[in-house]
Parts: C-alpha cells; structure tokens; sequence
C-alpha cells in the first residue's frame, strides 16, 4: 500500500494544454494598446509564474509601460470568456485521475492561474475527482512559494509527508521542496525533462499513468 494519501498537481502544461488560449488572449491585448504581439513558443517559456508574470515579459516595458494595468486588465477579461477555446486535457490525463480516484487518493489542483480561471477548468475538466482547486489570489503567495499548496492539505485534511506533488517546471521542482514533498516531473509539459533535471527533477513520468504507479509504489 502507498504511504501516500494525496496527489496535488500542477494544472497548465501537468494536466491541461492551455498554450494556445494563453497566447490568443495575450495577443488580443498587446493588438489592442498596439503592441507587438508573441509567438506561441514566447509564451511557452514566459508561463509559470503566473498571469501578471506572463503579462510583464509580453508588454514591452512591461510593469513600467503606462498601458501595463490596462493591458492586462483586458487579457483577464479576454481569458475569462476564451480560456477553454483550445484547451483540454492531454491525452491519458482523464484516465490516470480516473484511477487514483478509485484507489481513494485525494485529489487537488494547485495553480498560478487566477483563480476564476482554474475553478473553471477543474469544474469543467475535474469535477467528479478533484477535490480543491486553488488558484492566484490576493493575500496568497503564488508557487513556488508552499502557501496555496498548505491551503489544499488544509482542505484535503492532510499532512506533507501524505502528499507527493506533480508538475512539469522549475517553479513546480521548487514548490514542492518548499513544502517538503517530492516532485514528480512530467515529460509532455512546457518545459523539457532536461530543464527539469537541470532544475533538481528526479522522478519523471512519460506517459500519464506512470503518475498512478510511482504513487503507488511510494514515489519510485
């Protein structure tokens, strides 16, 4: 039997492709204040901090432009409305949470997404098996500092020693040593398994139910 009683996953790039809507609703506010706008692999590699990040590295200038605030204010309004136009689980993802469902793991998703926006892909995507999705909030660190993924042990009601974390970035390697469990690294994400190993990343999945047997052999 695992030792361990939750998975806590990241959500963009670990469970949901997001790159496309990403980039549609970033380039709808750059065109908007007439701004150049961003290739997708730009934003592939400006993700992960989340969305006002993404903003800062998109707008030339970024927080010192004078549009900054209004810019981003119309790629959140954007996001909202369009954030599920090309979005979607990779393929296996549905299967794998199926699973770890059935064997009585709790579930939660832990994201630097705005939380409107991670509520409601969980609630589209996850509804019958995520227990808690938490996303970017005021008052709340964003990863990798540990505070929203203590938020969703609070929640599910347990430990870091009964949680192991599962991400596809440095920023997720680095959360889940903040809050004192292992990492592991999915190989389809927005980063390479060599950035990820550059990062401090150990344990690898290549397909998504290697997720449900390294957690069942206790992160191995």
């Amino acid at each position: 039997m695992s030792k361990f009683k939750a998975v806590i996953f990241d959500l963009d790039g670990t469970l949901l492709y997001t790159l496309e809507d990403l980039k549609n609703s970033v380039n709808y506010a750059l065109e908007k204040h007439g701004m150049p706008v961003c290739t997708l692999d730009e934003i592939q590699y400006r993700v992960g901090n989340g969305v006002q990040k993404l903003m800062e590295r998109c707008v030339d200038g970024g927080l010192e432009n004078p549009e900054f605030e209004e810019t981003f204010s119309d790629f959140k309004e954007h996001y909202k409305i369009h954030c599920n136009d090309n979005s979607g689980p990779y393929d296996g993802i549905l299967d794998m949470i199926e699973k770890l469902k059935e064997n009585g793991y709790k579930l939660a998703i832990v994201s630097n997404k705005f939380m409107d926006a991670t509520k409601e892909l969980a609630k589209l995507y996850f509804k019958d098996t995520i227990d808690v999705a938490i996303g970017e909030s005021k008052g709340i660190r964003k990863k990798p500092a540990p505070d929203t993924v203590i938020e969703a042990m609070k929640t599910l009601g347990v430990t870091a020693k009964d949680c192991i974390y599962v991400g596809d970035s440095d920023v997720d390697i680095k959360t889940a040593a903040n809050s004192g469990m292992p990492c592991i690294c999915v190989a389809w994400g927005f980063r390479t398994r060599q950035e990820q190993m550059e990062a401090g990343g150990e344990i690898f999945a290549d397909v998504p139910m290697d997720i449900f047997d390294i957690v069942e052999k206790g992160g191995e």
